[in-house]
């Protein structure tokens, strides 16, 4: 599929899952090994057009053309400075996870199937305005050591070696945030998997092969 319309379709498929809202949030993927496609600033993430994006160099962050590459460029060129093997990346502020972002709650990924393979590593960083260098260094400084990353009282940057899995990983998530939050208010006890059953599911791909972080 053509990038741009790979991001497109994105971009509408998040909004229509309340992954997204207005304004908020961009999304990447790389075009080849040097460069990548970033949503232009200020794009609405349910109306993207092919002028929405700009093409930016990411060794340097420099972007080509009149439009305005979006604010977050640097935690999206870190990202795929330090993870060759990322091809799509997504910021973005869904209701339940950017709750968890704003609280100390912790997401648990040994409670089923999809969880256990695509929360299995978390990272977080603390609050740096959005779209400042320091913000894009934490980032990156993070980027080898999972492929979801909780920015606190911010929002969530996932990424992986498709598109269709970038959005798995951040629908999995959001989802186990609900879940997480529902239980609480309903008194319900989650039960949670043994850690070494997550090791063996994981270990002996019985879902999929296991992702390797790098």
């Amino acid at each position: 599929m053509n990038v741009k319309k790979e991001l497109i379709e994105a971009g509408k498929y998040l909004k229509a899952n309340q992954l997204a809202w207005g304004t908020s949030g961009n999304i990447s993927a790389k075009s080849d090994e040097d460069h990548m496609l970033i949503t232009a600033s200020g794009t609405y993430m349910a109306d993207l057009k092919e002028d929405d994006f700009v093409t930016c160099e990411i060794e340097t962050g420099k972007y080509e053309g009149t439009r305005k590459a979006s604010k977050e460029t640097p935690m999206h060129t870190g990202i795929y400075r330090m993870r060759k093997d990322v091809k799509a990346v997504l910021h973005s502020s869904p209701f339940y996870t950017t709750l968890f972002a704003c609280s100390n709650e912790k997401i648990h990924s040994e409670l089923f199937v999809e969880t256990m393979y695509y929360l299995e590593n978390i990272a977080y960083v603390d609050y740096f305005h959005p779209g400042t260098q320091e913000l894009g260094d934490a980032v990156t400084e993070q980027a080898t050591k999972a492929n979801i990353i909780i920015l606190k009282n911010h929002g969530v940057v996932v990424y992986d070696d498709s598109m269709s899995e970038a959005i798995m990983r951040l629908e999995t998530l959001e989802m186990a945030c609900r879940m997480i939050l529902k239980a609480k208010e309903s008194g319900v006890k989650l039960n949670h998997i043994p850690e070494h059953v997550v090791t063996s599911f994981l270990e002996d791909s019985r879902y999929k092969p296991r992702k390797k972080l790098g």
